[in-house]
C-alpha cells in the first residue's frame, strides 16, 4: 500500500505541474493591451462629482470642465497594464494638443505616493495634469472596478464612454471623433 503511493506521487505532482505550466501559458499568452468599450450606468449620464487636487496643489474640479471634452484616466504606478499603457496616453494628449477642440486629459491616482507618482511621469512623460483620489471617492463614483480605466466626457458634462483595460491613442481619438460629429 504505501509502495503504490509512492509510486503515485510523482505522476500527481507531475500533473499539477502540467495544470500550471498550462495556466502560466495561457496567462502569459493574453492581450493586455486590449481596450474594450463596456456599459456603464453612467453612460449617457452627467458625470458624477470628481473633486481633488492635482499634484501641483491645484484644485481639481470635474464640474469646472465643461465646455470641453474631458479623458479621465484612472492609473496606479504599480499596475503593469498602466505602466504599459502609459505610451498610448503620451502620444493621445500629445496630438489631442493639435485639434482646436482636442480633449483634456487627467489621470486619477488613488494609489502610490506623490513622490513615485511624479517620478514615474519625469521618467516616461506626460505633461497632463494628475488628480489625487487618496480616499477613493472619484473611483467610487465613476464605478472603477480595476485600473487602467478610461472615460470620455463629452462638453456637457455627459459620460459617452467608458473602457476597461489598456486603451491605445488612436482608438480613444477615433472614437472621439465619431462623438464629436453625432453633436454637429
Amino acid at each position: 500500500m504505501a509502495d503504490d503511493r509512492r509510486r503515485i506521487a510523482p505522476l500527481i505532482v507531475l500533473a499539477v505541474a502540467a495544470v500550471v505550466a498550462g495556466l502560466f501559458v495561457i496567462l502569459a499568452g493574453s492581450d493586455t493591451t486590449r481596450s474594450e468599450q463596456i456599459n456603464s450606468f453612467l453612460i449617457d449620464r452627467p458625470a458624477p462629482r470628481a473633486l481633488g487636487t492635482t499634484l501641483d496643489d491645484r484644485p481639481f474640479d470635474l464640474s469646472r470642465r465643461k465646455g470641453s471634452w474631458v479623458v479621465l484616466n484612472f492609473f496606479d504606478p504599480s499596475c503593469v497594464p498602466c505602466v504599459q499603457e502609459h505610451p498610448e496616453l503620451v502620444v493621445f494628449a500629445a496630438e489631442q494638443a493639435t485639434i482646436a477642440d482636442g480633449a483634456e486629459l487627467y489621470t486619477i491616482i488613488n494609489a502610490g505616493s506623490d513622490d513615485d507618482v511624479r517620478e514615474f511621469f519625469e521618467r516616461e512623460g506626460g505633461g497632463w495634469p494628475v488628480v489625487r483620489d487618496p480616499s477613493g471617492a472619484i473611483s467610487v463614483a465613476f464605478g472603477v472596478s480595476q485600473v487602467p480605466e478610461t472615460w470620455v466626457i463629452d462638453p456637457e458634462g455627459i459620460v459617452r464612454v467608458r473602457y476597461a483595460g489598456q486603451i491605445t491613442a488612436s482608438a480613444v481619438a477615433v472614437k472621439l471623433q465619431q462623438l464629436r460629429e453625432q453633436r454637429i
